[in-house]
């Protein structure tokens, strides 16, 4: 293989696989993926449900843990990242939400012509083929599919959907048309009963093409750059130290915590941090790193009067029923994700648009081993949960390299609940989601609050509860953030890099802002739109 190519795209995530797709589509130009991970040809990859054991599969994963955060009570978060080809789009929960229009307004109007919702829907619609056919807001063309499997979830999500329709909040069949306000059914990344990977979408017929190819389990040191010009990588892989070249451009697309490291070892990066650890500085920019943003989830686990998932995957039997359903039909809950029904909804009635996501999974796990969901052993008894997370946080955290070792994972950050207005949404949500369980709909079929448990009433009892117990939805962005500014962003409008040349990052680390529910749908809009730019469309 050449050790010269046009484009190098470092990560072979959700954007680098789109752009790969796309940049090598017209047979034009020589295209290198380089991935630190290896393939996806695994059966816990390709199993919908499979997340459930790589969430934790280090050899799949890069398993980062955060610093100690005094908004979360000092605990260290655990953010699972995909280590592999497809990037987290291998590992993730698979749910299908692209945001609301007024997040890329927002992008927009921070300064980033180009980025509006008008701007931005021609993409998501250029990228899917959604199971429900084509509409003005809906593709059905596109590499990616979209799957409404709704038919398919436990009945005892049209008991939570009844209830918050009793509770006041209306019906909507699909999160992703006209608006994304109200209760309904997630759809999923999936077809034919199979993960639906920005790897399966777009990387693997790309590299059938004789100008697309992947380098696996290549982990990259750094960029090159002749002066600020940067002109290939340096990889290390099976213990050899290589580089290979960039005729025109290097574009990182590693992530929102691999982007800023690389930037930093690469000598771009906040002055003080490089000068520390004796890097080179390429070019000097304080906003690599900063401006994390993700969202965080609390949960209410109920033990329930009426069968649920727990009632079919905790036996043995369960198991190997779901296990032969799949394996000779590709049906049943193996198929499928956990989180099956939800909404965006408000907390407070003067709220402008929906800035809480609801997600209700009819299985618990509260006899995992702590921070593990383990969707293959659920809880011994019929139990759902409820869970609510803030859309638009106002907290910011950072990542930092804290070695000039290439493999030593940066520190990080979150800052969780260090602003006063997330902790007052995110208790406005634990009271919604005992609103909803006194609605009679589904007070009938709850036995049982088992977390916090009702003792636990007051607003402070919350408060330490929501601080003990809250999570990450795995939602991390905007630390290569774009902007007008070159003082405070990290790339401009086309993702190029702020003072060098012949460098961009595309990937969830752009995000000016984070957009309002799960990340991955926009994150492929984004590849799919810069894909145009850098071919001048």
């Amino acid at each position: 293989m050449p050790q010269s190519f046009d484009f190098i795209i470092v990560g072979a995530g959700s954007a680098g696989c789109v752009l790969a797709g796309r940049l090598s589509e017209s047979g034009q130009h020589s295209v290198l993926v380089v991935e630190a991970g290896g393939s996806d040809r695994k059966f816990w990859i390709q199993m919908p449900v499979g997340y459930g054991k790589t969430f934790y599969d280090r050899k799949l994963n890069w398993k980062y843990l955060t610093e100690k955060d005094p908004g979360t009570n000092n605990r260290r978060s655990y953010w699972p990242r995909g280590k592999v080809v497809g990037g987290s789009s291998s590992i993730n929960a698979m749910v299908y939400i692209r945001g609301q229009a007024e997040d890329f307004n927002d992008w927009r109007d921070r300064g980033n012509p180009g980025w509006g919702w008008d701007d931005v829907l021609p993409y998501f619609i250029k990228s899917e083929t959604n199971s429900d056919g084509g509409s003005q807001y809906r593709g059905d063309k596109g590499p990616l599919y979209v799957n409404n499997v709704s038919q398919y979830y436990h009945p005892i999500c049209r008991t939570f959907i009844e209830a918050a329709k009793q509770y006041g909040f209306e019906y909507n069949a699909d999160f992703n048309g006209e608006t994304q306000e109200g209760v309904g059914y997630y759809q999923i990344n999936t077809r034919n009963g199979i993960r639906m990977s920005a790897a399966r979408a777009y990387l693997h017929p790309a590299l059938k093409r004789s100008n697309c190819h992947l380098l696996k389990n290549a982990h990259v040191l750094r960029i090159l750059f002749d002066g600020k010009c940067a002109n290939g990588i340096e990889y290390r892989q099976h213990d050899n130290t290589l580089s290979a070249k960039a005729n025109i451009e290097v574009i990182v697309c590693a992530g929102a915590i691999n982007s800023p490291q690389l930037l930093q070892l690469s000598g771009i990066g906040p002055h003080q941090l490089l000068s520390d650890l004796a890097i080179p500085v390429v070019h000097c920019s304080e906003a690599v790193g900063q401006n994390l943003q993700d969202h965080l989830g609390y949960s209410h686990y109920y033990r329930s009067r009426v069968p649920t998932l727990n009632n079919q995957l905790s036996p043995w039997w369960g198991k190997a029923l779901a296990g032969i359903q799949y394996l000779l039909f590709r049906r049943g809950i193996l198929s499928l994700s956990i989180n099956q029904a939800g909404g965006f909804v408000k907390s407070h009635p003067n709220q402008p648009r929906p800035n809480l996501q609801l997600y209700f999974a009819p299985m618990t796990y509260t006899t995992a081993p702590e921070g593990e969901r383990t969707l293959m052993k659920p809880d011994p008894f019929p139990g759902f949960l409820n869970s609510i997370g803030q859309l638009r946080p106002k907290s910011r955290g950072n990542i930092q390299i804290q070695s000039t070792d290439p493999f030593k994972p940066p520190k990080i950050f979150p800052n969780y609940l260090s602003h006063e207005d997330d902790i007052v949404e995110m208790l406005e949500g634990a009271r919604l989601l005992r609103a909803l369980a006194k609605i009679p709909a589904l007070s009938a079929v709850i036995e049982q609050e088992q977390q916090p448990g009702l003792l636990i009433e007051s607003d402070e009892e919350l408060i330490d509860d929501i601080r003990q117990r809250s999570t990450t939805i795995f939602h991390p962005s905007s630390t290569c953030t774009m902007g007008l500014d070159a003082k405070t962003a990290v790339v401009d409008a086309q993702c190029r890099v702020y003072g060098v040349d012949r460098l961009r990052v595309i990937d969830t680390s752009v995000f000016p802002c984070i957009t309002s529910g799960n990340t991955n749908a926009p994150t492929i809009m984004l590849a799919e739109k810069a894909a145009d730019m850098i071919r001048g469309k």
